[in-house]
């Protein structure tokens, strides 16, 4: 049992008997006295103190001393760094009131101080999406015992998304207060996406709502709104303020397809940050639409229709010519075939609804006019795609080469073929292209693992990239730009070797794979080309060219601060560099030639959904935990010690909460009654009763 009496001291009792033989000897010692004081017997009180003094040595009483050490308090400062922190003065005042609070706070020897900075956007996409201060002070105190907290302060501009719904569980905590850094009747505009797909067919619009608020009221009707893709000509637009405005924009092109948009500037503004949006649409193809033309069946034939038809996505019209038209043998013409082939239809009619037409092993026939040969030509340059793979007839009189189809070719025959084994080749130009880069099985220090070929016809080039090489060194796959179209042409007919398994095979589906992506103008094939990769929060720079560039780059982020990237170059074509971004929006990267942009965060960021000060999120924060809201813009701020039962906050001041905790270092035990005084006290009462009985 135990009496506390004051800090360190305390009145203990150690019975020298089990309280069961105790408490029976208090009462029949207790009804004795009492009965010799009914009967008034002499010497009775002097029994009853005997008796009182020998039970108070039995519960042996004693003073206890307990050496203590203070625990200092911890209190937590969070300071809000997060992008809407920015605007006009916030930064500037939170340090400010952040060195003057630490300073008020070093005068108080059992306090302890903790700063934490959150909202900087080094721990994940979410940190520059919003703001969460709670999470922070969470951290810093999960080492801290409730007993030894004496509160929080958050520095910030009001706007958090991680007030916790639960705000009684932080009361144990003690006081949480929020100093405001911004001022009071702030307004702003800002653009948002309301609905905005992440899809869309290639050539085909997709539809974009968007929405301009003015807050808290709406400073003019509409506003005009400013419309960029990929960086291209702008559009513009009237909005109406407060509704929705629906917007169709064409996907021109596979992979990513960035739209920009910025609405003017208000009379009152806190940021333009959140006038500028971005949304990025990725373009898909709904159906590739491919004609094959086979000059001739060969082994090579079953291949192209294999690699082409085992993509569902891909709708392949293949024309093969089976009888040469000078092939005379008495056959009548309604027995050759059952429909007449739609020649007039698919390369003149319908020839620009194909995406990509393959000439295999083709030599002139007389079955294709020039004129449809010269409307091929004509597809190219406008914006098409055409590959060519070269049979024997490629170098004799019948070639291609000789045909209007000559003027777009990236290579011409010499009228030389080679009949003998070798295994194609890489080119130094080629292991920096993106079509033929990191081949599986290839090795830039010795000869690659895939299988030989046997027929090539010998090329020069007129123009474009050799990527691979063949027989002698000479040129095997050779691509080019013509207009705004693309051409490959292949100077073998034996790619089917490796879909066969020829010596270990070949990586002919990813080599067609990419010859096809290029041809079609994917993006991710451009071999000149510079792009940016978002990973939550980790913009990755990549720059594609096919000689090496020791150009920086340059980085304009959402608020328009630049910086330089220096870019690292693997010697395969490709410079990387890799920063992290601090605030959510979109960022803009050049070499001074080309212009790549990311967009950071989500659509609508919650943190630039609203950028105005206010104090209205952290109220029930500070009504469940009697801690207080001032502006520290209103002037100085006092900092009390309070204790628990008392206000912790008032007009122009804040408490963190003095809790007392300690440690015990050392106890002293004091005897109250030594046991020479105990039989004196108890002896002597014994006698002067005993002397008063007799008389």
């Amino acid at each position: 049992m135990t009496d506390l009496l004051s800090g360190g001291n305390s009145l203990v009792v150690n019975p020298l008997l089990p309280w069961e033989w105790l408490i029976p000897l208090f009462a029949v010692a207790a009804l004795v006295a009492l009965l010799g004081l009914i009967r008034r017997a002499r010497g009775a009180l002097l029994r009853v103190l005997a008796l009182a003094v020998l039970a108070l040595a039995l519960v042996n009483p004693s003073l206890v001393h307990e050496k203590r050490e203070p625990i200092k308090d911890v209190a937590v400062v969070v300071v809000d760094e997060s992008p809407s922190q920015n605007v006009g003065e916030r930064k500037a005042r939170a340090e400010r009131a952040l060195a003057e609070l630490t300073d008020k706070l070093k005068r108080f020897d059992d306090l302890e101080v903790r700063v934490v900075r959150a909202g900087s956007g080094e721990s994940g996409a979410s940190a520059i999406n919003e703001t969460r201060l709670f999470d922070a002070l969470n951290r810093a105190m999960t080492d801290v015992p409730r007993r030894r907290s004496a509160g929080a302060v958050l520095i910030t501009d009001g706007q958090i998304h991680d007030v916790p719904e639960n705000t009684a569980k932080l009361a144990e905590g003690g006081p949480v207060h929020t100093l405001l850094t911004g001022n009071r009747d702030e307004g702003d505009r800002r653009l948002a996406i309301v609905q905005a797909p992440a899809y869309g067919l290639v050539g085909k619009p997709v539809e974009v709502v968007i929405r301009v608020d003015d807050m808290p009221r709406a400073q003019s009707p509409n506003a005009l709104v400013t419309l960029r893709q990929d960086g291209g000509t702008p559009r513009q637009f009237q909005v109406p303020v407060g509704r929705d405005f629906h917007i169709d924009v064409p996907v021109t092109h596979g992979g990513q397809n960035v739209l920009e948009m910025e609405v003017e500037a208000a009379r009152q503004e806190l940021t333009l940050a959140n006038n500028r949006t971005a949304v990025v649409v990725n373009g898909v193809r709904d159906r590739m639409r491919v004609l094959l033309v086979s000059g001739e069946p060969h082994a090579g034939e079953r291949t192209w229709r294999n690699l082409l038809k085992v993509d569902p996505a891909v709708d392949l019209v293949h024309f093969t010519i089976l009888r040469p038209p000078e092939k005379q043998d008495g056959t009548p013409i309604r027995e050759l075939s059952l429909i007449a082939f739609p020649i007039r239809e698919l390369f003149e009619i319908k020839l620009d609804e194909f995406d990509l037409i393959i000439f295999d092993r083709y030599r002139r026939r007389g079955v294709l006019p020039q004129m449809y040969l010269e409307n091929i030509a004509r597809y190219v340059e406008k914006g098409g795609a055409l590959l060519e793979a070269s049979g024997q007839g490629f170098a004799g009189a019948l070639s291609l080469a000789r045909t209007p189809l000559g003027g777009v070719l990236p290579a011409e025959p010499t009228g030389t073929t080679f009949d003998q084994p070798f295994r194609p080749t890489v080119t130094e130009l080629g292991r920096r292209h993106p079509v033929t880069s990191g081949l599986p099985g290839d090795r830039s220090d010795g000869e690659p693992t895939w299988g030989r070929w046997f027929h090539q016809v010998e090329v020069t080039s007129k123009g474009g990239s050799v990527v691979m090489n063949g027989a002698q060194g000479t040129p095997l796959i050779v691509l080019n730009r013509v207009g705004e179209g693309r051409v490959a042409q292949i100077a073998s007919d034996q790619m089917w070797l490796w879909s066969r398994g020829f010596e270990g095979g070949g990586p002919q589906a990813e080599l067609l794979r990419r010859l096809a992506h290029w041809l079609m103008k994917e993006p991710e094939l451009e071999e000149n080309d510079l792009r940016a990769r978002v990973d939550g929060n980790r913009i990755t720079v990549e720059r594609r060219s096919l000689e090496p560039d020791p150009r920086s780059v340059t980085l304009t982020t959402p608020s328009d601060e630049t910086r330089t990237l220096e870019m690292t170059d693997d010697k395969t074509g490709r410079a990387t560099a890799t920063v992290i971004a601090g605030e959510p929006g979109i960022y803009r990267i050049t070499d001074g030639e080309r212009t790549a942009l990311a967009v950071v965060g989500a659509v609508n960021p919650p943190e630039l959904a609203d950028v105005r000060s206010t104090p209205d999120k952290v109220k029930p924060v500070a009504q469940a935990t009697d801690g207080g809201v001032q502006w520290i813009a209103d002037g100085p701020l006092d900092v009390r010690r309070t204790k628990a039962d008392r206000a912790q906050s008032g007009s122009g001041w804040i408490g963190l909460r003095a809790n007392g905790d300690f440690v015990v270092t050392g106890v002293s035990d004091v005897p109250l009654l030594p046991v020479a005084l105990v039989l004196l006290l108890a002896l002597g009462a014994m006698i002067v009763a005993w002397r008063r009985e007799g008389r």
